[in-house]
């Protein structure tokens, strides 16, 4: 029996032939791959924690920020939700030096197959960690521009015509509308105003991953620690951020951002 406590991250992942999901907590990281197959129990111990300055609070904003940090932290600007409107590349912004290296930088719009074809917006650093934490199976890049906003006024075009979001139900349970990403990318390219085509990307690989989920669930149910703090069930896979157990439910840990919890393996 192992045995960890400590207030938890999002899920750290390694693009390999599959996928590998490590859990922060604490001053530590569990390989969540090893204890698929494995009954665990994980309970919530009331106590959650800003994962920006660390403030014991009762509830979190923007996925694990205290109210405080939520309305002044630059990871957490209007942008982050919508990157066209990003001004960083003008001198505006909240932490200006912080939005030089994260938003004036190389961003990617791409189209990715989770439960049918979206398209998205990534820093190229965070390549292929936001397909994955999205559960795409396959992404291709579309168009590189130099900043976030020409990013975002890319996505907002294409809006039009693809989906932004996912069904993380159709996602989980597998159930994928089939697509030819790169007829799907001309087919964008060709919907693109004249002047964005030029950040086009002539990289036409279609990027596969892999999940640690040899048979998904049927059905599945969303559960939070807040409602349910206390789990027991054997994990069978992993997908997205999601914890996937052999009951048909689902925890989300990205949501759970600087819970505080005991998690024990058998």
């Amino acid at each position: 029996m192992n045995f960890k406590d400590g207030n938890i991250r999002k899920m750290e992942v390694e693009n390999n032939e599959i996928v590998n999901y490590f859990l922060p907590i604490a001053n530590d990281k569990i390989l969540l791959n090893d204890l698929i197959g494995k009954e665990i129990e994980i309970k919530f111990e009331g106590r959650i924690n800003c994962i920006k300055c660390n403030q014991q609070i009762k509830k979190t904003f923007a996925q694990g920020y205290c109210y405080k940090c939520f309305v002044s932290s630059p990871e957490t600007e209007a942008c982050s939700i919508s990157p066209e409107r990003c001004q960083a590349h003008n001198g505006i912004a909240r932490d200006l030096e912080w939005a030089n290296e994260y938003c004036v930088q190389d961003h990617f719009v791409y189209l990715s197959l989770t439960s049918h074809v979206k398209v998205g917006v990534t820093r190229q650093t965070n390549i292929p960690s936001r397909w994955i934490d999205q559960g795409a199976v396959k992404a291709i890049k579309l168009a590189k521009p130099p900043y976030r906003e020409l990013a975002g006024q890319i996505e907002v075009d294409l809006k039009k015509y693809f989906s932004d979001k996912t069904s993380w139900q159709k996602m989980l349970k597998c159930e994928i509308t089939p697509a030819n990403l790169l007829a799907e990318k001309q087919k964008a390219a060709g919907l693109l105003r004249n002047d964005l085509k030029k950040y086009l990307s002539p990289d036409n690989t279609i990027y596969e991953i892999n999940y640690p989920l040899a048979t998904p669930p049927v059905s599945v149910k969303s559960i939070n620690l807040d409602k349910t703090p206390e789990i027991k069930a054997t994990l069978i896979g992993i997908k997205g951020q999601y914890l996937i157990f052999d009951d048909n439910r689902v925890l989300n840990i990205r949501k759970h951002n600087g819970y505080f919890i005991n998690i024990t393996t058998r």
